[in-house]
């Protein structure tokens, strides 16, 4: 485990197993699945107020309770389903959070019903490539504040600029890795 444990990394992700392992494997890594992208953006809004490593804790009872964030799925949830979801102790218990990911599931649907493509539609808004950071990392920029005035627009809840920077970066959309990461330069 030395050659592990010697790789040098994001200084944010140092402080839990978990957050190393989400690290390595999946933060900054561009993703271009809809269905994915959606999730990240609902797992990201369930953040507000909180700590990513609180939606990590809670990340495989969240996609339990949400039908694996497949939105054909989450769209047909009425309030049974919000007021079971507010039982649950397993997940992020606000009623904001959850209405707002229910709405969000009936746009992304209503999207693609209109031949819109989400990953298409948020890749579009960054230039369809990552954007490779080199100044300081910032809590939003005038790329996450269009963004998350496109999405606020469509009727997306939970999505200010900040947050919406939160998951630019964790789906790739720019990279903000530091520049001693060991990820900062690798192809996936």
């Amino acid at each position: 485990m030395k050659g592990r444990a010697s790789k040098s990394r994001c200084k944010w992700a140092e402080s839990d197993p978990l957050l190393r392992e989400y690290h390595d494997k999946e933060w900054g890594i561009p993703q271009r699945n809809s269905r994915a992208l959606w999730e990240l953006l609902m797992l990201e809004g369930f953040q507000a107020g909180l700590a990513w490593i609180t939606v990590l804790r809670k990340r495989k009872a969240l996609r339990k309770a949400f039908k694996g964030f497949h939105p054909a799925k989450v769209a047909r949830f009425g309030e049974r389903d919000i007021a079971r979801l507010l039982q649950n102790q397993e997940i992020i218990r606000s009623r904001a959070k959850i209405e707002a990911t229910i709405h969000a599931a009936r746009i992304y649907l209503q999207m693609q019903k209109d031949g819109e493509d989400f990953a298409s539609f948020l890749w579009g808004i960054v230039g369809g490539k990552p954007i490779r950071s080199n100044g300081p990392v910032l809590a939003q920029t005038p790329l996450s504040v269009e963004m998350s005035k496109q999405l606020k627009k469509r009727g997306f809840k939970f999505v200010g600029p900040v947050i919406v920077y939160a998951f630019m970066q964790a789906a790739g959309m720019v990279n903000d890795h530091s520049p001693n990461c060991f990820r900062r330069n690798a192809r996936r």
